[in-house]
């Protein structure tokens, strides 16, 4: 069974979010909370597996929630699945910066949203990850690199094929695509991913992408 707690300030958004998890085989609902801090508190004592978090809220954002939850999780950390309204929305960019796995449309189907909760809860592939792409470029356009060329100190304790799948992952490219690139196996692909993000103290996917652009590894609109 996969774990979720629901988080919406909204009541029938949160109530009809509510109703289909407990509809669907293999989910359950370990608990709703109507803002960040309750989101925090309740994460703390059912220790869900996923956290679908609205970003927009009164009080204690998504953005903070999201920081907090992880911060102070038991492991195995959370995944938290951001609900937006806008894809290009600078709220959920600060929360995949936060560890935040993936973020999905709110008006995306019932069945999309549950292919998601799975997906992020397997660690599998960002759900969209040229969407998400997208979202990074679009910030991270608007400042310069922080070290050019990917070349800050976190980085420089990669390897050389680690640098390689990072550089693909940030581009959208998914496990068994960036194998096919780089021939080798999927399962190799992804042990690069985890080491990578072993060494980078990086809870996400996403924040792996995040950090390729912040660093310079990857360029917006460049080819990597």
């Amino acid at each position: 069974m996969i774990r979720v707690l629901v988080v919406d300030d909204q009541f029938l958004v949160r109530s009809g979010l509510v109703a289909l998890l407990r509809a669907a085989p293999g989910m359950e609902v370990a608990g709703e909370a109507a803002d960040g801090a309750e989101a925090v508190t309740l994460a703390a004592k059912t220790r869900p597996d996923v956290v679908l978090m609205d970003i927009r809220m009164p009080g204690m954002t998504g953005i903070e929630a999201t920081r907090r939850i992880l911060a102070e999780a038991v492991e195995p950390a959370p995944r938290i699945l951001i609900l937006t309204t806008f894809d290009l929305d600078e709220y959920v960019y600060g929360a995949l910066r936060a560890g935040a796995s993936g973020f999905l449309l709110k008006d995306a189907g019932p069945e999309r949203l549950l292919a998601a909760v799975t997906a992020v809860h397997g660690g599998d592939a960002l759900f969209a990850p040229v969407v998400t792409r997208r979202l990074v470029e679009a910030f991270t356009a608007r400042a310069e690199p922080e070290s050019p060329g990917g070349s800050s100190p976190g980085l420089r304790a990669l390897t050389t094929r680690e640098m390689e799948v990072l550089r693909l992952v940030a581009r959208g490219l998914t496990n068994a695509e960036a194998a096919d690139r780089l021939f080798i196996s999927e399962a190799t692909v992804k042990t690069h991913l985890n080491r990578t993000m072993s060494k980078l103290s990086l809870s996400s996917r996403a924040q792996a992408v995040v950090l390729a652009y912040e660093s310079g590894l990857v360029r917006p609109g460049g080819d990597g």
